[in-house]
């Protein structure tokens, strides 16, 4: 209880004296306050601009193998019985094949170029239902190459379509009548992520064997492969590896398989290490605002010269002075820590909307900016925390 008194009664000492100098003790706390804000805002942005990249990268789809087939000169792409080969491999769910071109398409009598046209397959919508915004995805039966239906995205409703509601409405693409029977939102297919649609007319998408009827070309250069959740991918990703070097002869270069998974630890090291580099950077301004710090300290101590030694002659132990001083570099540090917090998640929250990111809070970068601040408190107080305790009362007593 003795001892809880001594630390109750330093840090109201502490608080006294820092309001006693609040300029003073404002401008030796704005190192720190810098320092964590620092730290904080650049951490947090930095984890809030690669949580909502990996989140993007998730919405693929964890588990899952994007390969490019384009083959070699004897054969391009992959074969029909190439794709149910690969969808008999363990641990195997699904094959979506997809592709893409640039075409035209005529509504009301006008001709739109740039029109941006992607085939699917029937798997590939089962599990990307979420992007439907209105009307339906495809049937399975219409997915058999004969059903002449479309989906579209906003920027060819816009365009193309007048903005009206564009389900039910008849569109022409590349010589062949669809009926539009669902709007969805912005694809996260392999599709459409392949092409450059800032000066396009928007997407329309059909199911994989009709772009295959209207294009002519029956192999397929890219596809998704859906694993199952319990299966071994690093087994299942060699298998594939070894039937596509098989099905190109062991030609170098003929594919190229990206495992989602593989990618996001990958990243996940990489937002670490980023997240690490950067809080070191920022924790520099840390130890300035500690020089500061103990700057202070060490020209409170010249100042109360005569406290102290009155203090120790009427019988205050060294441990107590000691004491005293830290818990005000301490109190310091805290303060100014905890403003500089504050003033971190403002600047985080600043620029994720700024980089058009999900503002998330950095729990980890919080308790380092607090770790920080109290260590800077400590590490730089202790000196003259110490030379305060040491002082001969009698030469204290005679200073001016």
């Amino acid at each position: 209880m003795r001892n809880l008194s001594i630390v109750r009664q330093s840090v109201r000492m502490a608080l006294s004296n820092i309001r006693h100098n609040k300029l003073r003790s404002f401008l030796t706390m704005l190192g720190i306050m810098i320092g964590v804000a620092a730290v904080i805002g650049l951490v947090t942005i930095v984890q809030s601009a690669t949580t909502s990249i990996m989140d993007q990268f998730s919405g693929l789809g964890a588990g899952t193998l994007t390969i490019t087939a384009n083959g070699t000169s004897l054969k391009v792409g992959l074969s029909d019985r190439d794709l149910e080969n690969l969808s008999k491999i363990d641990g195997v769910d699904a094959v979506c094949p997809s592709n893409s071109i640039t075409t035209y398409a005529v509504a009301n009598a006008e001709i739109y170029k740039h029109v941006n046209l992607g085939g699917e397959d029937f798997s590939y919508f089962q599990r990307n239902k979420n992007q439907i915004q209105q009307g339906r995805t495809f049937l399975e039966s219409e997915t058999d190459g004969y059903t002449d239906v479309c989906l579209v995205d906003r920027t060819f409703a816009a365009k193309v379509l007048s903005g009206r509601n564009p389900i039910g409405a008849t569109v022409t693409i590349n010589g062949y009548q669809f009926q539009v029977i669902g709007l969805y939102s912005d694809s996260d297919s392999l599709t459409g992520q392949m092409t450059d649609t800032s000066s396009s007319n928007g997407w329309v998408m059909i199911p994989y064997k009709n772009f295959q009827r209207m294009t002519g070309n029956y192999n397929t250069t890219y596809l998704t492969v859906y694993l199952k959740e319990d299966a071994d991918q690093n087994m299942a990703e060699h298998e594939i590896r070894a039937l596509l070097n098989n099905a190109f002869n062991d030609a170098d270069n003929s594919f190229s398989i990206i495992n989602l998974s593989s990618l996001l630890d990958t990243m996940n090291s990489v937002k670490a290490m980023l997240s690490t580099m950067l809080g070191g950077i920022a924790s520099i301004s840390l130890v300035v605002g500690g020089i500061g710090i103990m700057n202070m300290m060490l020209v409170s101590v010249s100042e109360r010269t005569k406290e102290i030694g009155l203090r120790k002659a009427l019988g205050a132990e060294p441990v107590r002075i000691q004491l005293q001083f830290l818990i005000e570099s301490i109190t310091l540090s805290l303060i100014g820590g905890a403003i500089g917090i504050a003033l971190g998640l403002v600047i985080a929250a600043i620029g994720a909307a700024a980089l058009h990111t999900t503002f998330h809070i950095s729990y980890g970068a919080i308790l380092l900016g607090a770790g920080f601040s109290a260590g800077v408190g400590i590490l730089f107080g202790w000196m003259p925390a110490r030379r305060a305790s040491q002082l001969n009362p009698i030469d204290a007593l005679r200073s001016e």
